[in-house]
């Protein structure tokens, strides 16, 4: 296990993050006193037993949940220091989210799916960022298409230029993987590392595969709501190692 370092150039973090729910003898600590930091240009992969804390700690990095106690720093604002609309706006500037199970919109078609983010806050579309998401993720003849006319990896890179339509900071990926087969879970972590190396745009992917992991810079391994291992440079057989050693 390596220590957990204060990374430079941070984008998002979190100091002694604690969130419970319940009280008395029924309180469950799903996070217990987590520190960690994320830079620009990395891509981290967030793994752990089911319970162990992974979605809870990237929820509240995120925004999409508070924390009992503790700090999150996202973009240079303190989260617990925000007005709800203040936090609507910075995860709005900053964050960009891909989920397993794409989350569009079945009545719009994927051109407009990928804008929306960015009609929501007023904004058009930039010509060159919107020509370049679509044509390096191979989308070109299918803008017209609704989800339901395209397959499971089409829909997942429509969800994915969604989340990079803004050019934000740090792209939280929940499970992303877990709805795709292994060519389309291929091509999708390639893309995400080559966001993060080329945007410098910090990756953050909960996930419960060592073969999705390997694709990582650095693999942060949670057991009951605390950072029990910080790998780096993982490999899918030093994560399946050391989740073996959590008996997961």
């Amino acid at each position: 296990m390596s220590a957990i370092a204060t990374m430079p150039d941070q984008i998002a973090s979190a100091t002694d993050l604690t969130k419970t729910y319940g009280a008395g003898e029924a309180v469950v600590r799903a996070l217990d006193g987590v520190s960690v930091g994320f830079a620009r240009g990395s891509f981290t992969a967030i793994m752990g037993p089911s319970g162990s804390g992974k979605s809870t700690l990237m929820h509240c990095l995120a925004g999409l949940d508070r924390p009992t106690s503790g700090r999150v720093v996202l973009g240079g604002s303190v989260l617990s220091e925000l007005t709800d609309r203040a936090l609507t706006n910075v995860r709005r500037d900053h964050v960009g989210f891909v989920f397993q199970a794409f989350n569009l919109l079945p009545t719009l078609t994927a051109e407009q799916n990928i804008v929306l983010p960015l009609e929501l806050a007023g904004r058009r579309a930039d010509a060159a960022v919107f020509s370049g998401l679509v044509d390096s993720l191979r989308l070109g003849n299918r803008l017209a298409h609704l989800p339901s006319q395209l397959s499971g990896g089409q829909q997942q890179r429509v969800a994915i230029a969604r989340a990079l339509i803004t050019r934000p900071a740090v792209v939280f990926a929940d499970e992303p993987t877990g709805a795709l087969d292994s060519a389309s879970s291929h091509e999708l972590l390639d893309y995400l590392r080559h966001t993060s190396q080329v945007f410098e745009q910090a990756i953050v992917m909960v996930t419960h595969d060592p073969n999705a992991a390997a694709y990582a810079d650095r693999t942060l391994l949670l057991s009951d709501g605390r950072i029990v291992d910080d790998i780096i440079a993982p490999t899918a057989d030093t994560v399946l190692t050391a989740m073996k050693r959590l008996g997961s």
